[in-house]
C-alpha cells in the first residue's frame, strides 16, 4: 500500500531523513520509534502529502506522490480522502469555531448533503465520547478533549490509513487508554495505523510492528513490536528508553 523507496530529506544543511527504504501493507499497524530529532515526524509528513522528499521516491497504492501529482485538485481530493493525519499539537489542526464544524469540515468539502454530514458528526461524537462538546469552541477544550476531536474531524472523511505523530503527548492516563482502546478498534476493522510514539506504556496491544529510527536519521531496525519493546538493552543503547 505504502512504499518508501531510498528517501532522504534534509532541512537546510540539517539532515532528517537519510536513505529510508519502508514498506507497509494495507490493514498494518505500526509504531515509529527513535530518539527525538531522528526523523520520524518528518516522515509521516512525506506519507501525508505535506512534504516531499529531496531524493527518492513514495508510492501509495503504486501512485508516485509528488508536487506535481498533487497540483491536479482531484488526485489530491482523492488522496487526501484515504490517508488522515493527526497532528502531534491539536492547536495546529483545529480551526473551525464549533466542534461541530470542525468534525463536519471534511464531509462538507466532500459535497456530503447535510443530512449525510449530520448522521457522520453524530455517529463520531459519539464513537469519541464528546457528545457534549458539539457546540463548544476547540480552543477553549482541554488537551485531552482536543485531540479527541482533532481524531474525529481526521475519521469524519473516513480515511484508509490514520496516521498519527505521537498522539498521547500530554494526555491524562484515561485519555490514553481510551485512544489505545480506539486505534486497537479501528485497526480491526481494517484501518491501517501508522503512529510515532514513545509511550510505550499506554500503547500496549495496538501495533504488530514497529519501525526504529536512529540518531543519524536512518532506520536502524523493524521488527515485531513486541520483539523491540522487550529489548531493553537495544532501547537503551539507542536512546529510546
Amino acid at each position: 500500500m505504502i512504499e518508501i523507496r531510498n528517501i532522504s530529506f534534509s532541512y537546510k544543511d540539517a539532515p532528517a531523513l537519510k536513505d529510508i527504504n519502508l514498506y507497509i501493507a494495507k490493514g498494518e499497524s505500526i509504531a515509529l520509534i527513535g530518539p527525538n530529532g531522528s526523523g520520524k515526524s518528518t516522515l509521516l509528513k512525506i506519507i501525508n502529502g505535506i512534504l516531499f522528499p529531496q531524493r527518492g521516491e513514495y508510492f501509495f497504492d503504486g501512485t508516485s506522490i509528488t508536487a506535481k501529482r498533487l497540483e491536479d485538485n482531484a488526485f489530491s481530493k482523492k488522496f487526501h480522502k484515504r490517508i488522515g493525519f493527526v497532528f502531534q499539537s491539536s492547536d495546529s489542526q483545529l480551526f473551525n469555531p464549533t466542534v461541530y464544524d470542525e468534525i463536519a469540515f471534511a464531509p462538507r468539502q466532500m459535497g456530503l448533503s447535510e443530512g449525510e454530514i449530520e448522521r457522520r458528526v453524530s455517529d463520531l461524537l459519539k464513537l469519541l465520547q464528546i457528545e457534549e462538546l458539539r457546540c463548544r469552541v476547540p480552543y477553549h477544550l482541554s488537551g485531552g478533549e482536543k485531540r479527541k476531536v482533532a481524531v474525529a474531524s481526521v475519521l469524519a472523511h473516513n480515511p484508509d490509513v490514520l496516521v498519527l505523530d505521537e498522539p498521547m503527548n500530554g494526555l491524562d492516563p484515561k485519555t490514553k487508554r481510551f485512544l489505545r482502546d480506539l486505534l486497537i478498534k479501528l485497526n480491526s476493522h481494517g484501518k491501517t495505523i501508522i503512529c510515532s510514539t514513545h509511550d510505550f506504556e499506554y500503547v500496549d496491544g495496538v501495533f504488530k510492528r514497529a519501525v526504529v529510527f536512529s540518531k543519524e536519521h536512518t532506520i536502524i531496525r523493524d521488527d515485531e513490536y513486541g520483539r523491540i519493546i522487550s529489548d531493553d538493552e537495544f532501547l537503551y543503547e539507542n536512546n529510546i528508553k
